[in-house]
């Protein structure tokens, strides 16, 4: 059971998936970046300066303890107060669409690269057919009437 769970690591799809979620992983945190420190303080700029993660509702009683402010959304939460944090949710939705898009151009680009060099190799057909060709230059059968012009 161990060599066949080595063997099943060792294909190139595993670790190509392994890199591929560290990368990603890595790449979230950028984006993440992206949104909270260069987005949404520009759209909260444009929208009378609020900040997204300052809207929630409170859906309990704040702890007699607590001694914070009580429309810090970070330390409420820390405390134990039941938050409806919409405004949280409005950034990571913003992030979820920022990395879709980013990744949909991605696979884009790649499937055009694919694209064009599918159509710069021969296909088989093309192949076979050089190959017959070429094998019937070979022999002793004439080539009368095969237009050479037509297979590349």
């Amino acid at each position: 059971m161990l060599s066949d769970f080595r063997a099943f690591i060792a294909k190139g799809n595993v670790l190509g998936l392994a890199v591929a979620v560290i990368i990603g992983a890595a790449f979230a945190t950028i984006v993440t970046s992206l949104t909270d420190d260069i987005i949404m303080p520009v759209v909260g700029s444009i929208f009378g300066g609020f900040d997204f993660s300052s809207y929630f509702l409170r859906l309990g009683d704040v702890p007699a303890s607590y001694t914070g402010s009580p429309t810090d959304y970070a330390a409420l939460k820390k405390a134990g107060v039941p938050l409806l944090g919409y405004g949280q949710f409005i950034t990571v939705v913003v992030n979820f669409l920022i990395l879709a898009f980013i990744i949909f151009l991605l696979v884009r680009a790649a499937a055009k690269v694919m694209r064009e060099e599918e159509a710069a190799a021969p296909g088989e057909e093309i192949l076979l057919l050089r190959e017959i060709r070429d094998s019937l230059q070979r022999g002793s059968v004439p080539l009368s009437g095969i237009d050479d012009r037509r297979i590349p």
